[in-house]
């Protein structure tokens, strides 16, 4: 088969995509941008072939699109969920960098929308683990486990407080501790994480459940102290 074949996409079609980018480039024609939509990403995080192929095209947009914008950032969010696909993804590098920075430009802007377009940025820096658990929620809970003993420690990330505790599956929390902050000093995490703000101007919408890189957690067992983000990061950042 050729490579144009191999393009398929949600439907398993090969020419449709191209077709429909060649409306939407014309007149942003809101049916074709619709039906892009379905065609390339779908309810689950998955993309397809055509996604990959479609993602320059769709970046070379982005920058007067929020449609396009927003469909990019999906499918690279998406990424890591789509099996099989790591050559095309490779190819799109130069446009995920381009992607990027178009995101991180947004941002500045402090939209309403932050959260997603902050997801995707996040995945553009191949940072897929924390572009899929950051939550819309004012309390968020991550569990990891403790470096030093046998025990999965859930870090709360609330609206009022950050605390460290041993959640149990009828989810009470046993034992807990506050939060601190690592000494500025301290070494670099050896897991980037959700560790870096975007941008200096970006950064003062950064959400707070996001801000992680120097918050060091307490072992509830052990009272062991190590830093959050690292051992997240450490423990479900995918190989791509």
């Amino acid at each position: 088969m050729t490579d144009r074949e191999l393009m398929y996409d949600s439907h398993g079609d090969t020419a449709r995509v191209p077709e429909l980018l060649d409306r939407v480039e014309r007149d942003h024609d809101s049916a074709a941008w619709h039906e892009l939509e379905r065609r390339l990403t779908v309810g689950a995080p998955l993309t397809f072939p055509a996604s990959f192929a479609a993602l320059p095209r769709l970046v070379r947009l982005a920058g007067s699109s929020s449609r396009a914008l927003g469909l990019a950032g999906r499918i690279v969010r998406y990424a890591a969920a789509t099996d099989g696909c790591d050559d095309l993804l490779e190819n799109c590098t130069a446009s995920i960098v381009e992607l990027g920075s178009l995101l991180d430009e947004e941002l500045r802007a402090r939209p309403d929308h932050y959260l997603d377009l902050f997801r995707y940025l996040l995945a553009t820096r191949q940072q897929y683990h924390w572009a899929a658990v950051l939550q819309d929620s004012p309390d968020a809970a991550y569990r990891v486990g403790c470096p030093h003993c046998p025990v999965d420690v859930t870090m709360v990330i609330g609206s009022r407080a950050q605390y460290s505790t041993i959640r149990t599956e009828q989810l009470n929390d046993v034992g807990g501790a506050p939060c601190g902050r690592r000494p500025p000093s301290s070494s670099p995490a050896r897991g980037d994480g959700c560790t870096r703000r975007p941008s200096a101007t970006a950064g003062t919408h950064w959400p707070r459940r996001s801000s992680t890189s120097s918050v060091r957690a307490e072992c509830p067992r052990c009272a062991a102290l190590f830093t959050f983000a690292d051992e997240y990061t450490a423990a479900n950042r995918p190989l791509v």
